[in-house]
């Protein structure tokens, strides 16, 4: 995870600042669909029957397994030889899973002046179905454990700051082959998304300096893409994980916030997808809200009582030793339902 800060000034900061930095012409959920709807439109629901194996197929296990996979490459820091062996292995995965698979690179500088080749991959499942969900979280590690007290210079496993949201996505796309949704999924690994400056002066450029795949992809989007909704995945399978309505999301995209806690609910994970609610922070969902117009949420484990998450921000605790099965599943069985919650509109 990069941006949300712990840090009670930088929330503060964010909320005097969200009128002023965010375009009013963005502010409205949904606004991006100007267009009227076609005249004699009627909803159809999936069949109860695809929803339900969907559900159970879930499997916590082999996303555990995703996991410690990309852990044993070593951190995934853009130009290393783990980077790469981490992104071929993930390409290849999603590609034996018959997903198409497209990787979008291209080049960034980060805030401290250093130059870094990226790729965000995209796998796309139905491709020419017109109406489309967006699954999405970073793959990518940070450079330094620069929260922690002890070699905080030295990268870090990111087992959950990355390893995760990667590894749900991964288990979600045999699913998505196996039980054809209603609608079409795109699930994308942003890159390049952990290395931003941490300190607390000059905030404009602390803010922009994180995010950059996510940054580019939301620039740089196929002509007519446009999903109903985007959810952004970031530290899903840590131990005790909390998932409060995060700020950014409720501000840009409240509905889809409601949509899903209520789904959370109704599974029984209540107590987990909790009704607190936390500052405004940065990451990519406020690009891909900011740029692309698409209302996103965030899943983000925050504990609000302290105002922080224990392994956050590159910390070298952060490995295979706080990863609870448990709470993948929870996350893993939310969002299968969200989609196969989602209804095919046909034209009469």
């Amino acid at each position: 995870m990069s941006r949300r800060s712990k840090n009670i000034r930088k929330i503060n900061y964010l909320l005097h600042i969200s009128i002023a930095v965010i375009p009013a012409a963005t502010l409205l959920p949904g606004c991006k669909n100007t267009q009227p709807p076609p005249a004699q439109t009627v909803s159809v629901n999936q069949p109860v029957t695809q929803a339900v194996p969907a559900l159970t197929a879930f499997n916590a296990s082999q996303t555990y397994q995703y996991i410690k996979r990309q852990v044993a490459f070593g951190p995934r820091v853009p130009g290393t030889k783990a980077h790469d062996s981490c992104l071929r292995f993930i390409v290849n995965t999603l590609k034996g899973d018959s997903l198409k698979v497209t990787v979008e690179k291209s080049t960034a500088k980060t805030y401290d002046g250093k130059k870094f080749e990226f790729e965000n991959v995209i796998a796309s499942t139905e491709p020419d179905n017109p109406a489309r969900i967006l699954i999405c979280g970073h793959w990518d590690s940070r450079p330094f454990a620069d929260q922690d007290t002890i070699d905080p210079d030295k990268p870090f496993d990111a087992a959950d700051d990355g390893g995760s949201s990667a590894a749900v996505m991964m288990e979600l796309a045999p699913i998505l082959k196996k039980y054809p949704a209603a609608v079409g999924v795109d699930l994308v690994f942003f890159d390049l998304e952990d290395y931003g400056q941490q300190t607390d002066d000059n905030y404009p450029h602390m803010e922009d300096s994180w995010c950059l795949g996510s940054q580019y992809w939301a620039k740089n989007l196929p002509q007519g893409y446009n999903p109903r909704f985007g959810i952004l995945l970031d530290m899903v399978g840590g131990k005790d994980a909390a998932f409060p309505m995060e700020g950014t999301s409720l501000y840009y995209a409240p509905d889809i916030v409601k949509k899903v806690w209520d789904i959370a609910a109704d599974l029984g994970y209540g107590a987990y997808f909790t009704h607190d609610k936390t500052g405004e922070t940065i990451d990519d969902h406020l690009y891909i809200n900011k740029i692309a117009n698409i209302p996103t949420i965030d899943i983000v484990d925050y504990h609000v009582e302290t105002g922080d998450y224990p392994y956050w921000h590159h910390k070298h605790s952060d490995n295979m030793s706080i990863i609870d099965s448990n709470t993948l599943r929870m996350v893993g069985r939310v969002l299968v339902k969200t989609i196969y919650s989602e209804k095919t509109d046909k034209a009469l």
